[in-house]
């Protein structure tokens, strides 16, 4: 048994039978489940409720995309100005099916704009970003919970608001932050660590160089931050990057870690343990010392504007020229092959960030 109630789960059956059923219900489904009783909300608030549904196979990855609004007829338009509004979407990439999330309950007519979106456990942390209307760098922090089924806020970023900051999650319990620029555009060299249990932020040690527009990424206990710019540069992309040993709190310096400068923002750690990046038409990845070509991308996602992976899996979401509707392909890293998720046009937007959650 998980719990400490003394009442039935499911009258007239044993508890770990009962628990048996709860661990098959599908992710979407938690929030209603949890409101029959207070003994399965307790039961599938519980971490060990992850753990067992983990090992019996039942957990879904499911993409979180920070999307831009289109209505049905395909028109994109903004429900504020003529800058596009964004809104966070579901995909379910087994499926194939597409949702979209409630808003933010402080931003009801978008999201802030370059906010970060990082999955923590079962649930969606979204951070800072431009608050819509008014371009105010925001210090906002909100978490979405599966299992309630709701928003709530959490204690905002610490510091001076900070925006095109690298996050990225342990994927139990922490979301790391570092870089970006201030609200004077100064590139940042400091980091920060919010327990979103506890909600609670927590300052970490400086980078050795300051990086605006970094891109960050959670991998064998290390938060790494690849590339970006320091304040003079404005742009102009470092192929450097810096990994903090959450164990020691120690920095350590990779000279040349993109191979050559550019841009990280399409770099993600893949399940087969690589680093992967989008260059010139090509999946690229880096296992050693080197970079290795693993599959062309098609045409119809050459224009790349988002990358996600989980298990041995990369979602390559873009268009084939600018400001066409975007279209969702996946490459299976095992077979090399792709496969088109196919949505409807209200999920065709432009996608800023996004994150993979186990649920």
């Amino acid at each position: 048994m998980f719990s400490n109630s003394s009442m039935e789960l499911l009258p007239g059956l044993p508890d770990h039978v009962a628990l048996e059923c709860l661990i098959r219900l599908p992710f979407n489904h938690f929030s209603v489940a949890a409101s029959v009783c207070k003994g399965w909300k307790a039961e599938i608030q519980l971490p060990e409720f992850k753990r067992r549904r983990d090992e019996a196979g039942f957990s879904r990855s499911v993409l979180l995309l920070a999307q831009a609004w289109v209505d049905r007829t395909g028109k994109r338009t903004s429900k504020v100005t003529a800058i596009p509004a964004y809104r966070l979407t579901l995909c379910d990439p087994e499926t194939g099916s597409w949702s979209e999330l409630p808003p933010l309950p402080a931003f009801p007519d978008g999201l802030p704009m370059f906010c970060g979106v990082v999955g923590v456990g079962s649930e969606l942390v979204v951070m800072g970003g431009c608050e819509p209307g008014n371009w105010r760098i925001s210090k906002s922090v909100f978490v979405y919970s599966f299992v309630l089924g709701k928003w709530r806020r959490g204690a905002p970023m610490l510091g001076r608001p900070r925006i095109f900051f690298g996050c990225a999650s342990d994927s139990g319990r922490a979301v790391y932050v570092a870089g970006g620029h201030d609200d004077e555009k100064n590139a940042l060299k400091s980091a920060m660590m919010y327990d979103v249990a506890r909600d609670e932020w927590a300052p970490l040690p400086d980078m050795a160089k300051a990086r605006d527009e970094c891109k960050a990424v959670f991998h064998r206990g290390k938060f790494h931050v690849i590339s970006g710019y320091p304040t003079e540069m404005q742009g102009r992309f470092r192929a450097d990057s810096e990994a903090l040993d959450i164990s020691t709190g120690r920095w350590d310096h990779e000279e040349d870690s993109l191979s050559v400068p550019m841009c990280p923002r399409t770099c993600v750690y893949g399940g087969d343990g690589r680093l992967h990046m989008c260059r010139d038409g090509i999946v690229m990845a880096r296992g050693g010392d080197t970079w290795e070509p693993v599959a062309a991308i098609p045409k119809a996602v050459r224009n790349v504007a988002h990358v996600t992976a989980w298990q041995s899996k990369l979602m390559v979401i873009g268009c084939e020229q600018f400001g066409e509707a975007h279209r969702a392909l996946v490459l299976d890293l095992k077979s090399g092959g792709w496969k088109e998720v196919a949505a409807g046009e209200e999920f065709t937007g432009h996608v800023q960030a996004g994150c993979c959650l186990e649920i």
